[in-house]
């Protein structure tokens, strides 16, 4: 599998116009003066579908429409968000979708799975048995497997992320970005230093998840046991072959992890401070910043906030727990 180039991903800029909104990108008060930085905030929480997966769903499905044509289908595991994304973009696309999720997925990931119209299996006990449900979908019924992270179209989707910090902040110099399987960190990365080549892109693991920080560590990608995490959607093993990895490893300058009780705080923070709705794996990049994991004193920095799909439930809980003693 072929790693894509910055030619790609304006051809996913073009290809994805019609349908993904160019989201904000706002400054921060309240972070520049926690940090001593210019801190900005991307608002991916606010992309349709309310997260940035929508980005590489839709060109990968313009993708093997152009290459395909119009009789196929597709089929993909997800912690919820690509999955919502593939089934958004199969619906507009009129191509049959199928999608495997574990079974404690956010329900309101679920409903909107199901709303636009694709078939789900929720039963998996975790996203690694998601993947191999849909991989052996894909090999018995012939179906198009879309990984959430490991296809090129969807990086170069995730991509356009990039694109669009740096037309608009061309002086950033440092990029903050959630990592899970490592599509929308290699998207960036790709973009942002194909355009800038002196810009510092960090990626920011769940604690609990720390695929990327072993696998570098060891020089392979690595197994891991996942851990629960209010980051669902960053949970999770790497692909065999993943070419995230290869891409991380030769482009991200540095991947830290935060604690559950740090994304929980900046989930609150976000919510407090920016009156804005973040769930787990879509604070990562705050939760670095609030916690001081990265030091940016001097920089103009830029924070991935990557997604909204939380279960109002949980985000009750997490409120609830400023109150506590």
């Amino acid at each position: 599998m072929s790693r894509p180039g910055l030619d790609d991903i304006y051809r996913a800029r073009e290809r994805i116009r019609p349908f993904a909104r160019r989201t904000p990108l706002l400054p921060s008060s309240w972070l520049a003066g926690l940090c001593g930085a210019d801190v900005h905030l991307k608002l991916e929480s606010l992309q349709v579908t309310h997260s940035f997966k929508i980005r590489g769903a839709l060109n990968a499905i313009a993708a093997l429409t152009a290459a395909a044509g119009p009789d196929f289908s597709v089929v993909t595991a997800s912690a919820g968000n690509h999955g919502v994304a593939l089934a958004y973009a199969a619906h507009v696309a009129r191509v049959p979708v199928t999608i495997f999720t574990p079974a404690n997925a956010p329900a309101t990931k679920l409903r909107a799975i199901a709303r636009h119209g694709a078939t789900l299996h929720s039963t998996a006990l975790d996203y690694d048995d998601a993947e191999r449900r849909a991989l052996a979908y894909a090999a018995e019924y012939g179906a198009m497997y879309v990984s959430p992270y490991n296809h090129p179209e969807v990086i170069a989707g995730a991509g356009t992320v990039g694109l669009e910090v740096v037309d608009e902040l061309p002086d950033a110099d440092t990029v903050l970005v959630p990592v899970g399987g490592g599509g929308l960190v290699s998207g960036i990365a790709l973009a942002a230093k194909g355009a800038r080549p002196g810009v510092r892109v960090v990626g920011v693991e769940a604690a609990n998840n720390p695929v990327f920080a072993r696998s570098l560590a060891a020089g392979a990608i690595t197994h891991i046991d996942v851990l629960p995490t209010i980051a669902d959607g960053l949970g999770g093993n790497l692909e065999p072959g993943s070419i995230t990895f290869e891409i991380v490893r030769e482009l991200v300058d540095d991947v830290i992890a935060v604690s559950e009780s740090e994304l929980r705080e900046a989930i609150r923070g976000l919510a407090a401070h920016e009156h804005l709705i973040a769930e787990g794996a879509g604070a990562p990049a705050i939760a670095a910043l609030m916690s001081g994991r990265v030091d940016v004193a001097g920089r103009r920095v830029v924070a991935i906030v990557s997604g909204a799909n939380v279960d109002v439930g949980l985000l009750a809980e997490v409120f609830a727990e400023e109150d506590r003693p």
